[in-house]
């Protein structure tokens, strides 16, 4: 098999040196395995690739966010389980990974489908042999919960917020180039909380302090109008798809981006077909106060993805908004926007609904 390293743009493999400076070759065997490749046909932008209301700089997918969390955990650890199980952290994302959760009816938390994580990689051979071979356990990488380097609850940072907010930085929405992310990362060190447990930091609050006004633009960004009414829509014509049995749910996790997309464009359903393709073609949303009833219009809320880091001043540990108020002004800003509570498309689409 090709080297997955050779894959990968010139900026990401950049990126990737900054996260790990000398990539851990150990993993590579577990990147190429199968159910780590199926993730490399679902995209990071929860499938706003597909819409012109934005712009993508270029593909990035689950399995490369997948590596530069493991990446992140391995640099700072440099233990095995926790960066297989910071790989591992999103084996099982279905097909347009957060739109699925907007279909179950988790728009906020978006939590609704990580329960497959254990048994994929129990189901897989190859990945099972692997860990037979270095003797780990599943039950030690199915789960990065229990790992705070890794993963923990908001406002804390964590590896996995750490690279979706560096990598959507720098592809989705442009805020910083190559060089402030690793001025910022190589400030980045393990820090003790409160309660005793580890966590990501800054050893100089005045660099935290410029991380959280960089990202600030990101955050309105994840919950915005338009970020909302896409993976709605997208969500719509998926359950719209399954309900008419053209895809069912297995197909969302053994299915590509763009197998799924193809099945949409070559179903026999007319009505769905010609709206993805005025979806595709769509290059506004609106916001309003009130429902309009013959558009695609929508009301749900989005998930509010933020981080309140720990930051070293004075020799002492704080969180960065008991000591900065730059940081502090920025975090309240965003958690005080106000969203539409309507969103619509210029078209009408109603999608299909369980009988």
């Amino acid at each position: 098999m090709k080297n997955y390293l050779d894959t990968l743009n010139e900026e990401v493999r950049e990126y990737f040196k900054i996260l790990s400076p000398e990539f851990p070759k150990w993993l590579l065997e577990y990147i190429n395995t199968p159910e780590m490749q199926r993730i490399s046909g679902t995209s990071m932008s929860c499938g706003t690739d597909y819409s012109k209301v934005f712009n993508i700089r270029y593909w990035y997918s689950n399995l490369e966010h997948s590596v530069g969390v493991a990446l992140i955990v391995w640099h700072f650890t440099q233990d095995k389980k926790q960066t297989l199980a910071g790989l591992f952290h999103d084996i099982a994302t279905p097909t347009f990974k957060h739109c699925i959760d907007f279909m179950n009816g988790d728009s906020e938390h978006q939590e609704s489908t990580e329960e497959r994580t254990e048994q994929i990689i129990r189901d897989s051979k190859e990945i099972m042999s692997l860990l037979h071979r270095d003797g780990i356990k599943v039950e030690e990488v199915s789960d990065y919960h229990i790992y705070p380097i890794a993963d923990n609850d908001t406002p804390q940072l964590s590896a996995d917020r750490f690279e979706y907010t560096f990598s959507s930085g720098l592809v989705f929405h442009r805020v910083w180039e190559l060089n402030k992310i690793k001025e910022i990362y190589n400030n980045v060190t393990i820090l003790t909380n409160k309660e005793g447990i580890d966590e990501l930091g800054f050893k100089d609050f005045k660099i935290c302090e410029e991380y959280i006004h960089i990202i600030s633009k990101l955050w309105p960004e994840w919950i915005s109008d338009k970020d909302r009414t896409v993976m709605q829509f997208l969500a719509d014509i998926v359950k719209s798809m399954n309900v008419k049995e053209y895809l069912t749910i297995d197909d969302l996790y053994n299915l590509s981006e763009k197998e799924v997309i193809e099945k949409i464009l070559n179903c026999d359903d007319n009505y769905i077909k010609e709206n993805f393709i005025k979806f595709q073609n769509a290059t506004s949303v609106y916001g309003s106060d009130t429902p309009i009833n013959d558009k695609y219009c929508i009301s749900v809320k989005g998930k509010r993805r933020y981080v309140i880091p720990l930051a070293k001043y004075n020799d002492k540990v704080y969180r960065i908004n008991e000591i900065s108020k730059s940081a502090s002004k920025d975090i309240e800003d965003y958690l005080n926007i106000k969203l539409s509570k309507y969103t619509s498309f210029d078209f009408n689409f109603k999608p299909y609904k369980t009988i």
